[in-house]
C-alpha cells in the first residue's frame, strides 16, 4: 500500500498481483510511466517474500514460540520542495507495538524494544541492506514522491469544508458540534461564549478519518449547567487550514438533532396505533356479533315459514 499526504494512491493485496488504483490522476501517472511502474510493482511483489523472512527473524529474534508474530513496516520519505532537501524513515512494529527503526543518518538500526537487540546486532552487520535502504530513502522514494506531486497536486491540496452539525443524545447530555466531510486534515473545532475560545466544560475528540478519504472530528459542550436564555452567548467555530473564514454554528436548541425527541413521538404515535385497533376491533366483533344475530333470527323466520300452521288441515 502506498499513500501521500494520507491519500491511498495504490494497493496490492497478499491474494492477487493486480493494483488497485482508486484515483484518476494515479492512472494518468501510471499509464504515461509504465516502466517505471512495472518496476516499482515488481518491487512490491518480490518484497512480500523478504518481509516473511523478516517475520521469521522477528521470532527467533524475540524469542517468541506461541503463534506467529504480526509484523508491520512503514517505510517513508519527505521532501521540502523550498531546499530540495529529503529524508526518510524506516519503522518496524511486533505484535502492534514499536520494535526497531533505521536512522538514515548513521545507517544503523535503533532497537525501541529489549527483545529487538540481537536483530539490531545481524542488520547492523548487513552494509549491502543497509546501502539499499539508504538508495531507496533518498532516491527512489523522493522520485516517485515528487512524480505524484505532478500528477496529483490539483487533488491533494484541494480544501474541502465540511458539513457541520450539532447532535445530543438526551436533554441532560453534552451538545456535540461535529463537522466531517473535510480536507486536508489540518483543521480546528472548538466552542466560543461571547466570541471568546472556551475550555471549561468542553471534550475535543480526535480526528478520524471517513472511508472517502475525508476527515471528521468533533467537540462537545457541557450545556446542563448553562440557562436557557444563555445559550445565544455560544457558539462553534470550524477552521481549515488554508481557508480565511470559518463555519460558526450558533447553539439553538432547534438546531439540534437528536434521537430523543423521536422516540417520544414514535411512543405517542404507537399508543394511537393500539387504541385504534382496539377500537376496530371492538367494532369487527360488534359488526360479527350482529350478523349471528341477524342470521339466527333469519334462520328461525325460514323455520316457521315452512312449517304449517297448526289450525289448518292438509287434503
Amino acid at each position: 500500500m502506498e499513500t501521500l499526504e494520507g491519500v491511498l494512491v495504490f494497493y496490492i493485496d497478499d491474494n492477487t498481483t493486480t493494483a488497485k488504483v482508486p484515483h484518476d490522476w494515479v492512472r494518468e501517472l501510471i499509464k504515461e510511466n509504465r516502466e517505471q511502474w512495472e518496476a516499482l510493482g515488481q518491487s512490491c511483489l518480490t518484497y512480500r517474500h523478504t518481509l516473511k523472512d523478516e517475520s521469521d527473524s522477528f521470532n527467533q529474534g524475540s524469542g517468541q514460540t506461541e503463534g506467529a508474530p504480526i509484523i508491520q513496516q512503514i517505510v517513508s520519505c519527505e521532501w521540502d520542495d523550498e531546499t530540495d532537501k529529503v529524508n526518510g524513515y524506516i519503522r518496524y512494529g511486533n505484535n502492534g507495538e514499536d520494535f526497531i527503526s533505521f536512522d538514515l543518518d548513521t545507517k544503523t538500526w535503533i532497537t525501541l524494544d529489549a527483545q529487538a537487540v540481537a536483530i539490531k546486532k545481524e542488520w547492523d552487520g548487513d552494509e549491502a541492506r543497509n546501502g539499499f535502504w539508504e538508495l531507496f530513502l533518498t532516491t527512489e522514494c523522493p522520485g516517485w514522491l515528487k512524480m505524484s506531486l505532478t500528477y496529483g497536486k490539483s487533488y491533494l491540496t484541494r480544501k474541502d469544508l465540511p458539513s457541520v452539525s450539532l447532535l445530543q443524545r438526551t436533554p441532560s447530555s453534552p451538545v456535540t458540534c461535529h463537522a466531517t466531510g473535510f480536507y486536508p486534515e489540518s483543521a480546528l473545532i472548538f466552542w466560543r461564549r461571547d466570541g471568546e475560545e472556551i475550555h471549561e466544560g468542553v471534550d475535543l475528540g480526535n480526528i478520524l478519518p471517513n472511508h472517502n478519504e475525508s476527515f471528521q472530528m468533533s467537540v462537545d459542550l457541557e450545556v446542563s449547567s448553562i440557562s436557557p436564555e444563555d445559550w445565544r452567548r455560544y457558539d462553534c467555530v470550524f477552521q481549515l487550514s488554508g481557508v480565511q473564514n470559518g463555519i460558526v454554528t450558533e447553539l439553538k436548541k432547534d438546531a439540534i438533532k437528536t434521537n430523543f425527541r423521536k422516540k417520544d413521538t414514535l411512543s405517542v404515535v404507537s399508543i394511537a396505533v393500539i387504541a385504534t385497533m382496539a377500537v376496530v376491533i371492538v367494532i369487527i366483533a360488534a359488526a360479527l356479533g350482529s350478523i349471528a344475530i341477524k342470521k339466527k333470527n333469519d334462520r328461525a323466520i325460514l323455520e316457521r315459514s315452512s312449517t304449517p300452521p297448526s289450525d289448518t288441515i292438509s287434503l
